[in-house]
């Protein structure tokens, strides 16, 4: 297998990086990866990680909800119970950040199809891309959803979405870089992009280190602070217009960590910890376990704040 090697920070390409802590994979291979941290942005990416035709079987487990949807044991039942709540706020951000009541969303990552199966049914026309065939097959079977396989990202018509969604999707992308210039060429003018990822500074993650969930090796490639993806976004020229806080996120990563911290599921402690999470979130957005950046393209964002002014 061959495996990248990064010598830059794959976010900023500075040449400050050093290793901080080494992450199990607890949901498939149970091997161990290197996480190193960038001096220059303060983000961190997993080191020697499969290339993209090779990740793949990291990807091949019922364990792994966003492609199963499984429901086995209590954490992934709970994980249905709040999905509910997330996808009603998912559906407000999109719609406040557009300011519009429908309209066209593409949802890179769509998973099982969950989220546009809920936005087709309040009236939004709906484009997902996936990339595990699975995970189509299950939005087809479950949903009635068509997902595309991601390499139709490049043959989309430009200017064609009021909004692009990509709701813990960007850690997992090799072609970061690619990725987000592509999509400022997809958005209508005044688009909206929102993106979800775990923070990595988050109380959480400062709490459970190198057992944290979120690292979610090798999967996760890279592991965002806000302030590295505020970083990310001005390269590629696009505004960050605000963050909302995913503050469920907490709960359902802490109870994973317990789990992989003690071998046990210990879910008194995981909630105790995750409950600790939200509260810091709620008083302080870069605290929350996951974040979501809405964003506008630069020349966009300039006439939204002109207008307001």
């Amino acid at each position: 297998m061959s495996l990248i090697y990064h010598n830059n920070c794959p976010i900023c390409g500075s040449s400050q990086i050093r290793k901080v802590l080494t992450a199990k994979d607890y949901t498939v291979s149970k091997s161990s990866f290197d996480i190193f941290h960038c001096g220059g942005c303060a983000g961190r990416f997993t080191q020697n990680v499969p290339g993209p035709s090779e990740i793949g079987r990291y990807y091949q487990s019922q364990e792994y909800i966003s492609h199963s949807e499984t429901k086995q044991g209590l954490i992934n039942r709970l994980y249905h119970n709040v999905r509910k709540i997330t996808l009603r706020s998912k559906h407000n951000w999109v719609k406040q950040s557009t300011g519009q009541k429908a309209g066209s969303v593409l949802d890179i990552g769509s998973g099982t199809g969950a989220f546009l199966h809920y936005m087709k049914q309040v009236g939004w026309e709906v484009t997902g891309l996936e990339p595990d065939e699975i995970a189509r097959k299950n939005a087809k079977d479950i949903y009635g959803i068509e997902a595309r396989p991601i390499e139709d990202l490049y043959t989309l018509p430009a200017q064609q979405f009021d909004a692009i969604t990509m709701w813990h999707v960007l850690e997992h992308v090799h072609e970061l870089h690619r990725y987000l210039d592509h999509l400022k060429t997809l958005l209508k003018p005044g688009g909206s992009l929102l993106i979800a990822v775990p923070n990595y500074t988050s109380a959480d993650a400062s709490y459970y280190q190198e057992y944290w969930a979120a690292y979610d090796v090798p999967r996760h490639l890279y592991h965002f602070s806000p302030s590295s993806m505020e970083q990310l976004l001005s390269q590629h020229h696009f505004t960050l217009v605000k963050k909302h806080p995913m503050v469920f996120d907490g709960f359902y990563v802490s109870l994973l960590s317990e789990k992989y911290k003690t071998g046990k599921s210990r879910l008194i402690q995981g909630f105790l910890h995750g409950l600790l999470s939200y509260r810091k979130g709620l008083k302080n957005v870069d605290r929350c376990s996951s974040i979501v950046y809405e964003c506008k393209g630069e020349f966009h964002a300039k006439k939204l704040r002109s207008k307001e002014a």
